[in-house]
């Protein structure tokens, strides 16, 4: 979180050789209000219109600033909507603070806290990840692959380094499965297909059974327990299988 106008007083001094610093902090302060308005308008315009709907011109309008006012203090769009996305950031560092001993058990945790707060604000992150599906997006490339590995690359890394995961599997595929799990599980959310309430079971079942194949033999049990339990909330959620047990009803 950025430093308070008086933080940043306090650090620089009341003036330099007697001279006071007053007009710098009303700077401060000014640029500080343009820059919080412009996140506010960004995550209205895209709970509205979604990523693709954030245009420089409509955002300054929405937030009451010139033109080039965003370039100034974000340098593009992805940065933009970076900042909108202060509080996954913030969910982050939380779980860093608070996360579990247990190697697998903190993985299922990370997914368990982000489908929450996902479906917390459903309409804003539907449309964020509704532009991760667009190929030409740099929300895709630079929010949703560069800085999510450094969140959850080090999670599947410490697996393998407690000996729960077999170590000849690497870090970077199992991120790169869990990405693709994760991903087709969103889209379905995106698009209707996956109700909030499905969600959660659906990736859980995915990156159980992907663990469960990559774990080493003393983990094997403890995985085949999360495992009926998964696929136990996936029927209560009215996922799949509780779809096919409808259709042979039906017939």
């Amino acid at each position: 979180m950025e430093k308070t106008i008086k933080d940043r007083q306090k650090a620089k001094g009341e003036g330099i050789n007697g001279v006071d610093t007053e007009p710098l902090t009303r700077r401060e302060a000014g640029k500080e209000d343009r820059r919080q308005r412009i996140i506010k308008a960004a995550h209205d315009l895209i709970r509205e219109n979604g990523s693709a709907g954030l245009s420089m011109r409509l955002l300054a309008e929405r937030a009451g600033v010139s033109l080039a006012t965003p370039y100034n203090l974000f340098g593009s769009k992805s940065a933009i909507i970076w900042a909108v996305l202060g509080d996954v950031r913030e969910y982050q560092e939380r779980f860093t603070k608070s996360r579990p001993a247990d190697p697998i058990e903190r993985i299922f945790s990370a997914i368990d806290r982000a489908i929450a707060f996902y479906n917390k604000d459903a309409k804003f992150y539907r449309a964020v990840w509704a532009a991760t599906f667009d190929v030409t997006s740099d929300v895709r490339k630079d929010i949703f692959s560069r800085r999510w590995n450094g969140f959850w690359l080090p999670l599947f890394s410490e697996a393998i380094a407690s000996g729960a995961i077999n170590k000849d599997i690497s870090a970077e595929v199992l991120m790169r499965q869990f990405v693709l799990i994760l991903r087709s599980a969103m889209f379905e959310w995106v698009v209707g297909d996956l109700t909030p309430r499905e969600l959660g079971p659906t990736v859980f079942c995915g990156v159980v059974l992907m663990l469960k194949g990559a774990a080493t033999p003393g983990w094997q049990a403890p995985l085949e327990i999360r495992l009926r339990e998964s696929l136990q909330h996936l029927e209560r959620s009215g996922g799949p299988r509780a779809g096919e047990a409808k259709k042979s009803d039906a017939r």
